[in-house]
Order: C-alpha cells, then sequence, then structure tokens
C-alpha cells in the first residue's frame, strides 16, 4: 500500500534558495510521471478541500510533489505573490524531472494560487512539463482576482491578505501579529468594521500586497508583471480547465480556456455549479443533489493517464465542454462554448422599479411611448449588501427576496414561463444611465423567481461606471428556468462587503477614507436599456 506520509525533499532554486518538498511515492520500482502542486499554504495541505490526498494519485502510479512556494511553509526566501512563480517554477520543473523514481514527464495540477503556479510553470516552456490542470485562478491578476468592472473585490482582497499575513506572522514568531491578522481574517463581516485604507488596517497588513492592491490602478505595469496571461503567448500545451459558476476566479478559467485554445494541443473545459471551495452539493443555500458531486479527481486521473503515461482511454475524443446546468441540476456537454446571438430582453417600468409593483421584462421591445426614468439612491451608511454570487461573506446561490424588495434595488421581471427556457454561455446588460457625481457603481443580478415569488440569484456583474450607455459584463451561466418562473433583473448600486464602495471621484482606492462617501442619486433611463441573454435550443449542445 502506498504510505500515507511524504518524504521531505528540498531543491534551490538560481538564486540559491531552498524550497521544501513532500514527495509521495508509489509501490513498486517505477519510473514513474510526476505529478507536481505548488501552493503557498503549508504543503501538507495539498489542496484537499478539493482534491483527493496525495497518496490517492500516489497509488494510482504516481510520483507526486507538494511544494511550499518561496517564502511559504517551511521553504526560505520572502514571498511576494506571483513575482517569482516562472523562475521558481521552470527550476522546480527541472528538479523534479530529475528526480530518483520519475521518468522525466510532468504534469501539474492545483486549483486557486496553486492554478497560477502552472500557469507560470508552463509560461517558462521547460520540457518536461507535458500537461496542465488548473482549475479557478486568475489569468490576469488585476481584472479575474483584485477588481471586478473596475471596482476592488475589497472583502476577498482583505480576506486573503489577511490569511497571508498571519502566515507570514507564524513563520517569525510573532503570535501578536498572527492574532491580529487572525482576527481580521475570520471575523463575521471584517470590513463593514473597518475603513478599507485606514492607516491602522495598513500597518496590522503591511507585511502583504493589500497596500499595494489597494493603491495600484487596473491595468498598470504592476498587475501585468504578475498575471500570467501576459507571458503565454505561443505556449502550447494539453490543458484540462476547471471552473465554477459560483466561484470568483471564473473569468479567469474561460480566458486561459479560450486563450489555450488558440494551439493545436487539446484543450478541455469543465465548469461546475461550485463556489471556490469546496466542490460539494452544497451551494449557498442550495442542495444540488449527487449531479453535483465533484467528478475532477477522476476526470484529472484519466487526463494525466492519458498525456503522462499514454494510456489510450478516449479522453481526448469526449466533448470538449462540460457545464453544470442550474436549473435541471445536471451536466451538459458542448461541442463548442455556446456562444450565440444574444436575444434582447427589454425593460419596462411605471418609473418605481425599486417599490411594487415592479419593473418588467419583455421579449419584444415596446411601443414608442415618453421616456421613462427610474431613479434611486445609493446611501453609503446602509449600502444594498453582498448576497450570494460568487464572492463572499454569502457566496453560491442564495434567497434575495427580501433584498429585492429594498427600494435601493430596481428590479424587472419577466411574467412567469409557459415553456422551459434554456441559458448556455455570455449575460451582458445595456443601461443608459447617469448620477450626480462622477463615478458610480452598478451591480446586475439575474434570478430566478418561484411560482411562490421567492427569488434566488444565478449570476451577476459589477462595474464602475461614469454614466451614458454602457455595458455591464455578466458572468457566463447554464441554467434551464422552468416553466412556471420567471427571470429577474435587479439592480443596485452597491454590493458590500463584497465590493469597495465609491467616493464618486475615480480615485485610486487606496485615496479614499469612508468618511469621503457621499450619498448618491443615480437615474436609469428604462427605455434605452436592455438585457441580452444566451437562449439555447437542443441542438447546441454537442
Amino acid at each position: 500500500m502506498t504510505a500515507v506520509l511524504p518524504t521531505v525533499m528540498s531543491m534551490r532554486t538560481r538564486d540559491g534558495v531552498r524550497l521544501d518538498a513532500d514527495v509521495y511515492s508509489p509501490d513498486g520500482p517505477g519510473p514513474f510521471p510526476v505529478l507536481l502542486m505548488r501552493q503557498p499554504y503549508g504543503r501538507r495541505i495539498a489542496s484537499t478541500v478539493t482534491y483527493a490526498h496525495p497518496s490517492w494519485y500516489a497509488a494510482r502510479g504516481y510520483l507526486v510533489v507538494i511544494q511550499d512556494v518561496r517564502g511559504r511553509g517551511t521553504s526560505e526566501g520572502e514571498f511576494e505573490p506571483f513575482i517569482h512563480e516562472r523562475d521558481d517554477g521552470e527550476d522546480t520543473l527541472e528538479w523534479v524531472s530529475q528526480l530518483p523514481g520519475g521518468n522525466g514527464r510532468v504534469g501539474m495540477y492545483g486549483f486557486s494560487y496553486q492554478g497560477a503556479t502552472q500557469l507560470f510553470a508552463a509560461a517558462s516552456r521547460h520540457p518536461a512539463l507535458k500537461v496542465v490542470a488548473p482549475a479557478m485562478c486568475a489569468f490576469h491578476l488585476d481584472r479575474d482576482w483584485a477588481y471586478e468592472g473596475g471596482a476592488l473585490r475589497l472583502y476577498n482582497t482583505l480576506s486573503w491578505a489577511a490569511q497571508l499575513g498571519a502566515e507570514s506572522a507564524r513563520r517569525w514568531g510573532d503570535a501578536e501579529g498572527f492574532s491580529v491578522c487572525y482576527g481580521i481574517g475570520h471575523a463575521p463581516s471584517p470590513v463593514q468594521l473597518v475603513d478599507p485604507a485606514a492607516p491602522a488596517l495598513r500597518e496590522a497588513l503591511a507585511d502583504t500586497f493589500y497596500g499595494d492592491w489597494l493603491d495600484q490602478a487596473p491595468g498598470s505595469d504592476y498587475w501585468r508583471q504578475r498575471s500570467p496571461g501576459t507571458m503565454l503567448d505561443n505556449v502550447d500545451i494539453p490543458a484540462l480547465h476547471v471552473g465554477g459558476w459560483y466561484d470568483s476566479f471564473l473569468t479567469g478559467t474561460l480566458a486561459a480556456y479560450q486563450h489555450f485554445q488558440k494551439g493545436r494541443q487539446p484543450q478541455r473545459l469543465l465548469v461546475g455549479p461550485w463556489g471556490h471551495l469546496p466542490w460539494i452539493p452544497q451551494v449557498g443555500q442550495r442542495w444540488l443533489g449527487d449531479s453535483a458531486c465533484s467528478p475532477v479527481d477522476d476526470l484529472q486521473l484519466r487526463w494525466f493517464d492519458f498525456f503522462l503515461k499514454g494510456e489510450n482511454n478516449g479522453v481526448t475524443a469526449e466533448p470538449p465542454i462540460s457545464l453544470y446546468d442550474l436549473g435541471e441540476s445536471d451536466w451538459k456537454d458542448f461541442s463548442a462554448w455556446p456562444c450565440r446571438q444574444a436575444e434582447k430582453w427589454y425593460l419596462v417600468s411605471n418609473g418605481r422599479a425599486g417599490i411594487d409593483p415592479h419593473g418588467g421584462l419583455l421579449r419584444a421591445r415596446p411601443g414608442e411611448g415618453e421616456p421613462v426614468e427610474d431613479v434611486w439612491v445609493h446611501d453609503p451608511w446602509r449600502p444594498v449588501p453582498t448576497q450570494g454570487g460568487h464572492l463572499p461573506p454569502s457566496p453560491g446561490i442564495q434567497e434575495r427576496t427580501a433584498l429585492d424588495a429594498r427600494p435601493d434595488v430596481l428590479t424587472y421581471t419577466t411574467a412567469a414561463f409557459a415553456e422551459p427556457l434554456a441559458l448556455a454561455g455570455e449575460v451582458n446588460v445595456v443601461l443608459s444611465c447617469a448620477a450626480d457625481v462622477d463615478s458610480f457603481d452598478l451591480c446586475v443580478v439575474l434570478g430566478v423567481v418561484d411560482p411562490e415569488g421567492r427569488s434566488h440569484n444565478l449570476t451577476q456583474g459589477y462595474a464602475r461606471v461614469a454614466g451614458g450607455v454602457v455595458t455591464v459584463s455578466l458572468r457566463a451561466i447554464c441554467a434551464t428556468v422552468a416553466a412556471g418562473q420567471c427571470l429577474r433583473l435587479s439592480i443596485s448600486g452597491a454590493s458590500y462587503p463584497g465590493y469597495a464602495l465609491n467616493d464618486g471621484s475615480g480615485r485610486v482606492q487606496g485615496d479614499i477614507r469612508s468618511s469621503d462617501y457621499p450619498i448618491m442619486t443615480l437615474r436609469l433611463d428604462v427605455s434605452e436599456s436592455w438585457l441580452e441573454l444566451p437562449v439555447v435550443s437542443a441542438t447546441d449542445n454537442g
């Protein structure tokens, strides 16, 4: 039987830094192909919150290496997120390709930061790396991880900074610093109690990326230097891409899949119903049943068996895209990403879409009439809270019936459907809007209303805008709306603490203090606004 406890082995990078790893060896003489994971959370965890234990892969004929990246766990050096991962990844590939018991053929797996380390390693073009399986990670660090539509993902940013700050304090034996960071990261809703740019908070997280992420505008060289997507031109490698409809990094997963599709090597995309972790049937408040159990370990093993062992198991002959249908609670296969002509649904209102009776959504454009404008107020003292979707503190599928009833949330709802409506692909909303400030935020949620009038979110998008006619990109979706249900579009000026509030000035987040946030009056020209839905038919499936 393969040993559960690993052998600890070390290597040196090109600049002399020692990196430590756990190595799980199969029974038998080998040689075996190598599976590598590089991660910053303590290598013994080995991403077992989403994957089988490394010993499971070792028992199936792989030499499994789980490495602490530079400055994490027991590895030497100073940790700066992403900045060393290309060179250190290349050095690690050279080392694992020479390990006793290995055959020089390497695959990589892992999610989140561990997914990004695969992309950085692939950018090195080391010949030993034959296949990767990046899951739930950023392709461009600014727009897939830190920001969305120009707005800082505040809760995610603060929570991750606190986690990394606590690990640094642990390494240095700083018990007080660890406690401070632990308290920030484990508060029920930490950012509702603090000023994001407060000097005390900056000081508490001074040894993390937190201050930089507040101060660096999206699109700057800072982000490009830390984004694997800027380094992967002409890299052609087989890849299994894994995402989740309620994972915060879904845009990165889809961007990586679309990028690698430009090459000749096989690509596979699987998007499940999950949030970032864990990959289980409970998604927010909804239990989806056995169909939502993760198939990733088994699929990943077949993927590695094909590319690292040469087993003719037919995995590349299967449909390249598998998407979980959130309405039917089942998987659907596609031969290509469902990119059909969007179907427009038009907003209608009597000017009181924030108060009963709510506005409507029509499949046919209404006749000409007097322009209708919905007006609402965003109050930073009581901002619309984050509830459901792809960001903490309450990710996944959540009931938002009471939230939709708030006067500062505009809602537009279809009539009940007489027959099912299948959706798969990109969702966009075009809004003609304005405000009494130079910059304001729009949170747009597409949800389903059941026959009893309860609403639950399907997908959402967020954008920091200056007004005019703007397009808010919601996250891609696969869902069948059942007969008797309705679709609802909900629009608000905030989603806090998922996103930082807007002070209306257009300044970088680090220059803004909580006392700067103004009350805003927002206006929506309903007659010039619409929803674009990816309606598909049964023949669209591959």
